[in-house]
């Protein structure tokens, strides 16, 4: 959407339909293949808050139904056919004024067999 000068700026929501039969819909975000340079690139960020905080990014699965299991989060980087592989990396930006950021993962708790 374009900018506002005044006001708040737009949304755009992509959504995928909801089944009744069967899974529900896919949403699937693919940057470009390229077979003689590096491949496109994907960025995700959320909006400066230039005045205040910026605004918050969240993934994450929503909860099973009454039977099954909660869906899984995959944060994975490529296999490399000659050369490294890439890297995966989590941090918090720098504080100017304040603490820094904090980085934590957890693993929930269950009530069958032993925990994550």
């Amino acid at each position: 959407t374009g900018a506002a000068t005044t006001g708040r700026g737009g949304l755009v929501s992509i959504s995928a339909g909801s089944g009744t039969s069967g899974v529900g819909g896919l949403v699937s975000i693919l940057s470009g293949r390229s077979t003689v340079h590096t491949g496109g690139a994907l960025s995700i960020e959320s909006g400066e808050g230039t005045a205040t905080s910026s605004g918050v990014i969240t993934i994450r699965t929503t909860n099973s139904g009454a039977s099954g299991v909660s869906g899984s989060l995959v944060f994975s980087s490529g296999t490399a056919v000659e050369g490294n592989s890439g890297s995966i990396v989590m941090g918090t930006g720098a504080a100017t004024s304040g603490r820094g950021g904090l980085v934590s993962i957890s693993a929930g708790s269950g009530t069958s067999g032993v925990g994550g």
